[in-house]
């Protein structure tokens, strides 16, 4: 590579008389990760309501270039004044979407990638089978009578804070108990529900809504709030919307809407098990062979 970037400093020195300066495989890396976060930079400001501050800094940058070329003296010294004050004002306007950043960053398990390859090869339940098709028959009864629900399913995060929020009821997860939560007109209808494994842990939970521009106009507020979860958590949230009856699920700041009950069943398959569904549906296979 070195040989490369000097065959073609050679080549302009002869023919334009101009010369590359000394790069390096080192620098090239270096400006390929640099490119890619600034890239990730730009993606995540697109997705949310920082957008709209972003172009209207750059209307303010652009501002002082021009004073900065007609050298407009009083200009540039009050910007140079307001610079100090103008980063701390950014972070203090821009805190929920840099606290969000972080948080995904942070869900980001490298250790377990790195050291779960050789090791820890059985599967972890999450929840039993009963637990899991109790979810969908709640989910798809309800949905049938159009009775509005937000349950929340916790993973690897933990999500106490938005426990806190709600009032504990610390029961076994039924289709019954998830019925009568969400019955109009009752004490434990309104918010949201956070499952723990085999349990309701809590009800009437308060979830943060989602900031992103591209959700569509005609989802409510419990659809917001459940993507708005799963972009500060791993969680699985089923959604009843109360208007059509139709089932959705957020996951990774993700809504997949109008779900078939083995869509709903598959998606709680896959994260019934720590490790994935693969090797959970593996495990039942050996123990179905043994038997």
């Amino acid at each position: 590579m070195s040989d490369l970037f000097s065959n073609i400093s050679a080549f302009l020195n002869d023919y334009f008389g101009a010369s590359l300066p000394n790069v390096h495989v080192t620098d090239v890396i270096e400006i390929l990760i640099i490119a890619f976060f600034i890239y990730q930079f730009l993606k995540w400001i697109k997705n949310t309501r920082a957008w709209v501050l972003f172009k209207g800094i750059a209307v303010i940058a652009v501002f002082f270039i021009i004073a900065a070329l007609f050298r407009m003296s009083t200009i540039l010294w009050l910007g140079s004044k307001l610079l100090n004050a103008g980063i701390i004002a950014l972070i203090v306007v821009f805190q929920p979407e840099l606290r969000r950043a972080l948080e995904r960053l942070g869900r980001q398990n490298f250790f377990h990638v790195l050291f779960s390859l050789g090791f820890g090869r059985g599967a972890v339940q999450r929840f039993d089978d009963h637990t899991k098709n109790d979810l969908v028959k709640a989910a798809y009864e309800m949905g049938a009578v159009k009775t509005g629900a937000l349950i929340v399913i916790e993973r690897d995060v933990q999500l106490e804070e938005y426990v806190r929020t709600g009032i504990n009821v610390d029961a076994i997860l039924t289709r019954q108990l998830l019925i009568n939560i969400f019955e109009k007109n009752t004490p434990l209808h309104d918010g949201a529900v956070i499952v723990r494994g085999d349990r309701v842990v809590s009800a009437t939970c308060y979830l943060p809504l989602t900031d992103s521009n591209s959700i569509s106009k005609d989802l409510g507020t419990r659809h917001r709030a459940a993507i708005g979860i799963s972009e500060v958590s791993d969680a699985l949230t089923i959604v009843v919307s109360e208007e059509t009856g139709k089932i959705s699920v957020t996951m990774e700041g993700e809504l997949r809407r109008d779900l078939s009950p083995d869509e709903l069943l598959e998606a709680l398959t896959q994260i019934q098990y720590a490790k994935g569904s693969e090797d959970a549906e593996e495990e039942k296979k050996q123990e179905g062979e043994q038997s």
